[in-house]
């Protein structure tokens, strides 16, 4: 076909241009019709671990109801939203969006409560972080290409991925190989694409798991009220529209939440950036924290909310519950494979030689489960299995 380059972008000095990109692990052609950054964008869009998302679970377990959040919906809404504000902001939209669309892939089953059992498990071989399992994913689990396994992705989407929410620490890179990383600078600031995923995950998640705890009824109006800046956002809601019913009502909450949390970082991240004189992406490198981030007014109202979300809906007696058996269904999971490689499907017991790596590639392929096939494996394998819905409030 005829060679018709992508459009350049009028972005900002301080952005990631794809045109700067230091390319990817295995070199490939560019694209006639697509930066770099669109390639990986679409990469991600088309992995299995990103069809995987549908069926994880955020807060509730997949049984819960066809409308709570699952991690695919989060991960749409998180790539919204960071989307939004690197518009405004003159970033690469790809990019940042690249990074908000795979920030879940490392997640296991049913939430962290997955996480933590898998952690718990390979204690005594390097453990388990999400943030590393995602990069383990794009970089080797994956296999789809011809070439190469992963998909390999840019470097700076892959750095994006791994340093989003800031450099990471030394421990949580244990169960990562030195080739596996050699490529990338760990130590600095995450670009402000990636930086916008990480904020824009934070956004997303307030405000929809109040959506969610309302729908479930694990939360009400009046326990989001102990947060000043619900209560004045529910107070403006209700002197515009008073009388609505409760489903309009907790809309007008969270999306009068969202953009009251977008607009605010937007406005603090410009200071940010003026303040600190930034001038190219190599600037925000060396910057001593984030540049994207909430005022501190802002960043008060979303401790609190989180503090709340954490004592009324995270650690509500029926979630705790739930987890309680989600924890028993992935530790007896993990136990039945690892005592018995053979139970593994054979394309995953062609690298199980020796106990770290045997164990593993059994953490791998269990972390890579949607709740619902970890279910089915568990009813398959064990028996038993415990109901994973959540009891209604």
């Amino acid at each position: 076909m005829q060679n018709v380059r992508p459009s350049p972008r009028l972005l900002a000095p301080f952005a990631m241009h794809p045109k700067n990109s230091r390319g990817r692990r295995i070199p490939e052609p560019s694209s006639a019709t697509r930066t770099a950054f669109q390639r990986d964008r679409d990469r991600i869009v088309h992995s299995t671990a990103f069809r995987r998302l549908t069926h994880k679970t955020q807060v509730f377990i997949s049984t819960d109801g066809d409308h709570f959040r699952t991690r695919l919906t989060h991960s749409l809404e998180v790539a919204q939203i960071a989307g939004s504000i690197a518009r405004v902001l003159s970033l690469d939209e790809d990019l940042t969006e690249a990074v908000a669309l795979s920030h879940d892939f490392g997640h296991t089953p049913f939430g962290h409560e997955g996480e933590d059992v898998l952690d718990r498990l390979m204690a005594d071989y390097g453990g388990f972080d999400h943030n590393v399992q995602a990069y383990r994913i794009v970089t080797r689990l994956e296999r789809r290409y011809a070439h190469f396994d992963g998909l390999n992705l840019t470097f700076e989407t892959l750095e994006g991925l791994v340093k989003h929410n800031g450099p990471p620490e030394p421990d949580a890179l244990l169960f990562l190989t030195d080739p596996e990383v050699a490529d990338l600078d760990l130590t600095c600031q995450a670009g402000l694409e990636a930086q916008t995923a990480a904020i824009s995950d934070d956004i997303a998640y307030n405000a929809h798991d109040i959506d969610d705890g309302l729908r479930s009824g694990l939360l009400c109006f009046e326990t989001l009220r102990e947060v000043p800046l619900i209560a004045e956002i529910l107070a403006g809601v209700d002197a515009e529209a008073p009388g609505i019913d409760a489903a309009r009502r907790t809309h007008e909450l969270v999306r009068r939440l969202l953009t009251r949390m977008i607009e605010d970082v937007i406005a603090e991240t410009v200071r940010r950036i003026a303040r600190a004189g930034i001038a190219t992406s190599t600037d925000v490198a060396a910057q001593p924290g984030p540049m994207v981030a909430f005022s501190d007014p802002m960043a008060a109202s979303e401790r609190a909310l989180k503090r709340l979300l954490f004592a009324n809906l995270y650690r509500h007696p029926r979630v705790l519950e739930v987890r309680e058996r989600a924890a028993r269904v992935m530790a007896e999971l993990f136990e039945v494979y690892a005592s018995d490689p053979s139970l593994l499907p054979a394309s995953w017991r062609d690298e199980a030689d020796g106990d770290a790596r045997r164990l593993r590639r059994t953490c791998d392929y269990i972390a890579g489960m949607t709740d619902r096939f970890a279910l089915t494996e568990h009813r398959r394998l064990i028996g038993g299995t415990p109901d994973l819905s959540t009891p209604s409030a």
